[in-house]
Order: C-alpha cells, then sequence, then structure tokens
C-alpha cells in the first residue's frame, strides 16, 4: 500500500483479522446480461484503488490489487473495519449492503483504475461502478453460501 500523507489504517483499513460479519445480498435476476460482463472483467487485471475518505486533498491514498474482485474485498474490508471502529464493544457485526453503499457515498472520493492489457492502459471506474462490482461479488458469495 502506498500513500501521499493518510493512508487507508487511518481510518481502519489493515490486514489484520476482522470480526465476523454477516452480509445481507439482495439477488440480481438471472440472466442479466451487464452482470454478465461485469463478471467476466473481474479476475486477473490489476487494480488500483483510490481513495479520499475526505475533502481534505492530503487524506488521498491508493491500494493496488492483482484483480478487481480483490479490489472489491478490499473496499468491502474498508467498511468493515469502520464498523469495528464505531462498535468497538460487539463481538459481531452485521450490516446491509446499502449501509455499505452510504459508507461508499458518503466518502469524498473513491476510484479505481483497472490494467486493460489489449491496450495497456487502466481504465477509470467511479463510485457507481463499484457499487455495483461489490453487488455481483457479495451476490456470488451469497448463492455459494447457500450452496
Amino acid at each position: 500500500m502506498h500513500n501521499t500523507g493518510m493512508t487507508l489504517n487511518d481510518f481502519g483499513y489493515h490486514n489484520g483479522p476482522v470480526a465476523l460479519i454477516d452480509r445481507h445480498v439482495l439477488h440480481l435476476p438471472q440472466g442479466c446480461s451487464s452482470c454478465r460482463r461485469l463478471e467476466e472483467a473481474s479476475t486477473g487485471s490489476h487494480t488500483i484503488l483510490l481513495v479520499q475518505p475526505t475533502k481534505r486533498p492530503e487524506g488521498r491514498t491508493y491500494a493496488d490489487y492483482e484483480s478487481v474482485n480483490e479490489c472489491m474485498e478490499g473496499v468491502c474490508k474498508m467498511f468493515e473495519e469502520h464498523l469495528k471502529r464505531m462498535n468497538p464493544n460487539s463481538p459481531s457485526i452485521t450490516y446491509d449492503i446499502s449501509q455499505l453503499f452510504d459508507f461508499i457515498d458518503d466518502l469524498a472520493d473513491l476510484s479505481c483504475l483497472v490494467y486493460r492489457a489489449d491496450t495497456q492502459t487502466y481504465q477509470p471506474y467511479n463510485k457507481d461502478w463499484l457499487k455495483e462490482k461489490i453487488y455481483i461479488l457479495l451476490r456470488r458469495q451469497a448463492q455459494q453460501a447457500g450452496k
């Protein structure tokens, strides 16, 4: 992880253990074509997460991941760490996806750059794209847990 001033760890992001978190996810309809395209793009592309928690520019930081899915997990973990700080005495924390999305919306800036091998460039994506990718990731995890 690299930073320019404040790090992700300063607002609760780190690689340490995470409290038990139960994720509640709504299910997207089967056969969603945009969902399939997003799922196909999720593996193996180096991804840089750009985070600015507040309006202060010196708080900007970034983290890099080996894939889009790892990056989406990183965003979820960042939120889970935030919940742990807000609820330090809770042995387990349950949250709804709408709370995760509110957290994302409340960040001054959150975006990512995904490497495209065909053009050898990084494609930028905004909060809405990140939320859609997270939704698909959590939906897939919920489906796998239900099997």
